[in-house]
């Protein structure tokens, strides 16, 4: 027969090896916390904080730190809200916004604030007012992108305690009602009315412009053909004077050389000119030329015989 002590004893043993087994895998199972790569954990030792973990693989004291918070880092979004808001020209609109923000210190966003969601939308909502007094309604919609930048400067510094960091914030949408809307119609249409009649005036000063410096540089170019002509006209008469100076000269020279002869050569030659002209005129019929005068067209050869003197 086996000792029944004996086998107390066994079973003792294996059942202290087990706990024990049990305990490590225990201990194993509460040291070590893997985190995900979007979470981080806060971890509280009886109750005060601790530490954060970041993503991957983590140690705490077993029984001693415990996980009390799971906190995502995503980034997250507001639901779109409306604020009733009133302009600088005294317009009241709604303003349709939205904010997007993600958690950067997970242990302020737990102990420092209960509800992240309406705090910001709280903050947001005073800020946006505030942006929004500060401009007119033209500025309001025409502004929107410095309006956006300002307000979410201004929600960050309020949000920071809260370990929040506001990413963006947008103003989807500016609604106003129907009065305000027909007013903006009527100033539009004036507005279009105002430029067409500066576009307008402006056209006609440039045709009028247009049409003063068609009309100098016509009088500038019928400046210059009159100079032209008259530069013309002069170069002539003085070839012509050069002309008639240089003939003078030839005949002094030939009177100075061969006397009356020359004289006489000169007068005929001139006379003979005169009643070629005469014949070739068109009003002339009948040509009667003195006896004279056709005596000296024969004598015209003996002069020009005399004038070229002996061989």
């Amino acid at each position: 027969m086996i000792d029944t002590s004996i086998v107390s004893s066994l079973n003792l043993s294996a059942v202290i090896t087990l706990l024990i087994v049990l305990f490590a895998f225990t201990l194993v199972f509460k040291g070590i916390k893997v985190v995900p790569q979007s979470m981080v954990f806060v971890v509280e030792r009886f109750g005060k904080y601790t530490k954060t973990l970041s993503a991957g693989l983590n140690f705490i004291v077993p029984f001693l730190d415990n996980v009390a918070h799971r906190i995502s880092v995503l980034e997250r979004q507001l639901p779109e809200f409306q604020i009733s808001v009133i302009t600088r020209d005294n317009v009241e609109v709604r303003l349709e916004a939205t904010v997007f923000y993600r958690v950067v210190d997970a242990a302020s966003s737990v102990y420092r604030i209960r509800d992240i969601d309406a705090a910001i939308y709280t903050a947001a909502t005073s800020i946006v007012r505030s942006a929004a007094g500060k401009l007119e309604l033209d500025e309001l919609q025409s502004s929107r992108e410095s309006m956006n930048l300002e307000i979410a400067s201004n929600l960050q510094d309020a949000a920071t305690i809260w370990g929040i960091e506001i990413t963006r914030t947008e103003i989807t949408d500016v609604i106003i009602d129907e009065e305000t809307k027909a007013a903006q119609r009527q100033q539009l249409n004036a507005e279009r009315e105002r430029r067409a009649v500066i576009a307008r005036a402006e056209g006609d000063k440039r045709s009028v412009e247009l049409a003063a410096e068609a009309k100098l540089y016509q009088a500038q170019k019928e400046a210059d053909a009159v100079r032209i002509k008259a530069d013309a006209q002069a170069y002539a008469v003085e070839i012509e004077a050069k002309a008639s100076a240089e003939q003078t000269r030839l005949v002094a020279a030939a009177i100075a050389d061969n006397g009356q002869p020359a004289v006489n050569f000169e007068v005929l030659k001139r006379q003979v000119e005169a009643i070629a002209q005469l014949a070739g005129s068109a009003n002339a019929k009948t040509v009667i030329v003195p006896t004279d005068v056709t005596a000296a067209i024969g004598s015209l050869q003996t002069l020009f015989d005399n004038l070229k003197g002996p061989r």
